[in-house]
């Protein structure tokens, strides 16, 4: 009678242990309040014409020299070009 007690008891303790870890490791993912996401969404790029930085995904891309360029608007990237070609 005294084991089943024992035997019981361990196992009781070993759910609430894995309880606990489970809530543990679930509360280091939660977000600080008030942002949505923590993951880096894009990166931010400096426009080698007007020098304004803005995200990389919504620039418009130039390969120049074997070197990627993005520039904030279409009309930056066609004034780099044509102040390239006028050298």
């Amino acid at each position: 009678m005294i084991r089943l007690l024992l035997i019981i008891g361990i196992i009781y303790a070993v759910i609430k242990i894995r309880k606990v870890m489970k809530s543990l490791s679930e509360s280091k993912k939660q977000n600080f309040p008030g942002m949505a996401n923590t993951r880096i969404d894009d990166v931010m790029v400096k426009d080698p014409f007007c020098e304004v930085y803005f995200p990389k995904r919504e620039g418009h891309h130039l390969k120049y020299d074997g070197k990627d360029l993005y520039f904030c608007s279409s009309a930056c990237r066609e004034k780099f070009i044509a102040g390239r070609s006028e050298r």
